[in-house]
């Protein structure tokens, strides 16, 4: 599993969206994107992430950061998801999984001391130009996005 770094070109990608169509790295050129790789809508850690997420949208805007979130799972899933939860950005599905392993966010993890293939918890920062600004891979549900802010020095 190749891991992305700093200045690698991101993957460019067509999803379908949780606003219904789809959305495509490029409609993000010019400007900074936040993408939020998460195992499954609607479990306890996924569902505070995105809240958080949510909460944390408007900062991000005026810092002048897009947010997406892309898991494995179905749009009728994610739709019922952004309802639920009233979240405010769209949530991309990638049920084949290529965009999850082309951006390191899909392979072996450790889960409860054991190993298993799966979605790996991850945040990529897509600068204006395409390229990647950050990645963090194997985070915490709880406190991203605060750890996200302080990365960027946006906290």
């Amino acid at each position: 599993m190749t891991r992305l770094a700093m200045s690698d070109p991101a993957p460019d990608f067509t999803l379908p969206s949780s606003e219904g169509g789809s959305v495509s790295l490029s409609d993000y050129r010019g400007r900074h994107l936040v993408i939020f790789f998460y195992p499954a809508a609607m479990t306890p850690g996924c569902t505070k992430e995105a809240c958080d997420f949510r909460d944390s949208l408007a900062g991000l805007a005026e810092a002048g950061y897009d947010v997406v979130g892309i898991s494995p799972d179905p749009v009728a899933k994610l739709e019922k998801f952004v309802e639920q939860e009233s979240l405010t950005y769209p949530l991309l599905s990638d049920e084949d999984k290529s965009v999850l392993e082309a951006y390191g966010a899909y392979g072996e993890k450790k889960l409860y001391g054991k190993t298993v293939v799966g979605v790996i918890r991850s945040t990529i920062v897509v600068d204006p130009e395409g390229k990647v600004e950050l990645a963090k891979y194997n985070i915490k549900a709880t406190g991203h996005v605060a750890s996200l802010k302080k990365a960027l020095k946006l906290a």
